[in-house]
């Protein structure tokens, strides 16, 4: 058997967004490749804490999380990488500066801290479950480790934020950024070292534009027929829809289950 490593995004790819559920199919694709003796994974930019159920319930081990700064290997934790903390602390002054909202994730978890209620004031209320601390001794300078950072600032004026740049970041939101890992691919690469596996045995599997960066002509990128045409051009090969069973039938064409 010729053992591949697989990465699977999540959103778009191995679930359904009309109902954030995983394609039945693409389950008997995790299970027939994991039956085969495959390694197999998820590649996700969410945070270890809101990706490890969603792991557990698919039956798999292994992640790449965090946007590439995490890993988990045979259900155990072996990374979770804060952002560069001079990086990061030169950011939140330049927020300061313009009098943007900020929110700091400083752990594994859903509480985010700031030193005021702008954000909320702003933009109200984040949309999925947050513990909100506000702390107005909060100092930023005395901080180790910041993991995230969500600014309110529209796309139109994020070009403002210069000190984003050298910070990995994403926008989920129309009215905020979030500033997190966004390297899947080092992730990847992490991953199959830790493993001492073959890098031109990895096989990706994406829809979005946050998969651009781990289509890498080093692998097997393939694209879902409902990903972004940018991915697309980029793709190694372009199945199906992910709810017309797409990574099922990927799987099957290559030989894979």
């Amino acid at each position: 058997m010729d053992k591949k490593y697989f990465f699977f995004d999540i959103d778009g790819t191995l679930t359904d967004r009309k109902t954030g559920e995983i394609v039945p199919s693409a389950q008997e694709a995790l299970n027939k490749l994991q039956a085969a003796g495959h390694f197999v994974a998820i590649a996700t930019g969410r945070a270890h804490y809101k990706s490890i159920d969603f792991m557990n319930s698919v039956g798999l081990k292994n992640m790449v999380c965090a946007g590439g700064g995490g890993l988990v290997l045979d259900n155990q934790l072996v990374q979770n990488q804060p952002l560069n903390l001079a990086d990061a602390k030169a950011l939140l002054a330049q927020t300061e500066a313009l009098g943007l909202g900020t929110l700091l994730m400083l752990d594994d978890s859903i509480k985010v801290y700031a030193k005021n209620d702008l954000f909320r004031e702003q933009v109200g209320e984040r949309r999925e479950p947050t513990e909100y601390i506000i702390d107005e001794a909060l100092d930023y300078e005395k901080l180790t480790e910041i993991y995230k950072i969500y600014v309110v600032i529209s796309e139109a004026n994020e070009a403002k934020l210069t000190t984003k740049d050298p910070l990995g970041y994403v926008r989920f939101m129309p009215d905020y950024l979030t500033i997190q890992y966004d390297d899947k691919y080092s992730g990847i690469v992490a991953t199959i070292n830790h493993l001492k596996g073959d890098l031109s045995k990895v096989v990706v599997f994406g829809d979005d534009t946050n998969d651009l960066v781990m289509f890498s002509p080093e692998w097997t990128s393939i694209a879902m027929g409902n990903a972004h045409s940018d991915l697309k051009k980029k793709a190694d090969f372009v199945t199906a829809k992910n709810v017309d069973d797409g990574i099922y039938l990927a799987c099957q064409k290559f030989g894979w289950i």
